[in-house]
């Protein structure tokens, strides 16, 4: 039996406080740069898939951190060299986009079956790299949705 994707996703842009952005290599299309990225699984919630992303492909605890969810979302079509992953005739995606704050930048462990390298670049040079245009819109507004210090915020071992 396949198993195919939902069309509803999450994109997670994590950056520093500095407005530094982690960026993730694709292994499936090298050269190609996102920020974390993921279909729902089941009935999680967006913000669970949100978090689940951000652990499976940077090993970092978004619980940790300051996760918000933008109220944003993006409908875009599926490029077509992905659309087999998704049940037959599904032809768009809706993203919802959350911003994952950390106090500065943190070093990541990735999945190497779906990421070769990352890099943390300057929100500005993170834009113009990302292929994606709603991951560039979403790293555009970072200025914007920075978050004010929270002195309550649950430390995690390492950070």
């Amino acid at each position: 039996m396949t198993t195919y994707k939902q069309p509803i996703s999450a994109l997670v842009v994590i950056y520093t406080t500095g407005l530094e952005v982690l960026l993730l290599e694709r292994a499936d299309y090298p050269g190609y740069w996102q920020s974390v990225t993921g279909s729902r699984d089941g009935e999680e919630s967006l913000r669970e898939t949100a978090i689940r992303e951000a652990f499976e492909e940077t090993g970092l605890d978004a619980n940790c951190h300051v996760l918000t969810d933008w109220q944003v979302q993006n409908v875009y079509d599926i490029y077509p060299k992905w659309q087999h992953r998704y049940p037959p005739g599904t032809m768009q995606n809706t993203e919802h986009v959350f911003g994952l704050e950390l106090t500065g930048v943190l070093p990541v462990q990735l999945s190497p079956r779906e990421h070769l390298s990352y890099i943390w670049l300057p929100w500005r040079e993170a834009a113009e790299k990302v292929f994606s245009p709603s991951n560039r819109a979403a790293i555009l507004q970072l200025p914007k949705r920075q978050i004010p210090p929270n002195p309550t915020l649950k430390k995690c071992a390492g950070d």
